[in-house]
């Protein structure tokens, strides 16, 4: 396991790379107002009259307000002020993330279909028809958390950080829960054809699979090369991987 803090910058670039502008769920929801704190009327001060200011009509509270769309991508695109045009491309959102961010990731089912009927043609598989790598070298891919910035070396190779999100190796004690635990992934799927093409497909772009899926379209948006995913796969898949001891 690498010593990398995996919950870094990357998420905010593999957003950047996957969901356009990262206009926040809750952007445009309606901010209540702090509660007034409880006091009682013993200890209330007095008006004139005798009455305790509690007594006194209740003071109008702030208006609620909503958070516009556009100021939030105005807030995120100018925090791209300074990365090179090609990255600041990458914020603005495809028809996908579009729909996605209209409904909060909850479109109906009209609009889910069409998102993986669009997305499912953007899936290549390999032309040797091969979907494992080498499993050892996607243990790797999978805790290395590097790339995905604009201020990266250009010789920086980028990983999966897929522990960021998932359990993996049972070894393994530093995971994230954002998505299911993948332990076994292979072992309990008994390591069909089916399967291991659905996982392919998935990593390659996963809102084939799960319209406004949270995770990132690797093999899409070219994060990771065709070799590094066949490898990923190998962890998930090979019976000689630890994910499935």
């Amino acid at each position: 396991m690498t010593t990398m803090t995996k919950f870094s910058m990357l998420a905010l670039a593999l957003g950047a790379l996957t969901c356009g502008p990262i206009t926040a769920h809750a952007a445009d929801q309606a901010i209540p107002p702090k509660p007034a704190t409880a006091t009682s009327k013993a200890t209330e001060p007095t008006t004139k009259a005798g009455a305790t200011k509690a007594d006194a009509a209740p003071t109008p509270s702030a208006p609620i307000h909503k958070v516009s769309t556009e100021t939030v991508d105005s807030y995120v695109k100018a925090t791209f002020g300074k990365a090179p045009e090609e990255w600041q491309q990458r914020i603005v959102p495809d028809d996908t993330m579009k729909a996605c961010n209209q409904f909060r990731n909850e479109v109906p089912t009209d609009i889910a279909e069409a998102i993986m009927q669009r997305e499912i043609k953007k899936v290549t598989f390999p032309a040797d028809g091969k979907l494992l790598g080498d499993w050892k070298a996607g243990a790797k891919i999978a805790n290395n958390g590097r790339g995905g910035q604009f201020s990266d070396k250009a010789d920086t190779v980028n990983g999966g950080n897929c522990y960021a999100c998932h359990q993996m190796a049972p070894s393994e004690v530093s995971f994230g829960t954002l998505g299911p635990s993948l332990t076994h992934y292979g072992k309990d799927r008994n390591y069909t054809e089916a399967e291991i093409k659905q996982a392919y497909t998935k990593i390659y772009n996963s809102q084939a699979v799960v319209p406004c899926s949270n995770m990132p379209r690797f093999g899409t948006n070219g994060f990771l090369t065709e070799q590094q995913i066949k490898d990923v796969m190998a962890f998930l898949f090979d019976p000689e991987s630890p994910v499935n001891k």
